[in-house]
């Protein structure tokens, strides 16, 4: 593991830029042409930048960017 120590300000800019990624990698996953592999690769990503994300945010921000499974529309024919 590595530690680092920042200011109040790097913090906010860390948080700030982690946001925008996760937003960028749900708006994505969200994409159906995205190939099978690709797909398997932002996943990764995407838990990853959460994990570092949780470190900065509180609880109630974090809830903002949490995977939601796909809904699955009931169809009368099946």
């Amino acid at each position: 593991m590595i530690g680092f120590m920042l200011n109040g300000k790097e913090a906010e800019e860390i948080e700030y830029l982690l946001k925008r990624e996760l937003e960028e990698l749900l708006l994505d996953l969200t994409d159906d042409r995205l190939d099978g592999l690709i797909h398997k690769a932002m996943e990764e990503r995407y838990k990853i930048i959460y994990q570092i994300y949780k470190r900065f945010a509180s609880p109630r921000d974090l809830c903002k960017y949490l995977r939601r499974p796909p809904s699955k529309s009931i169809d009368s024919n099946e």
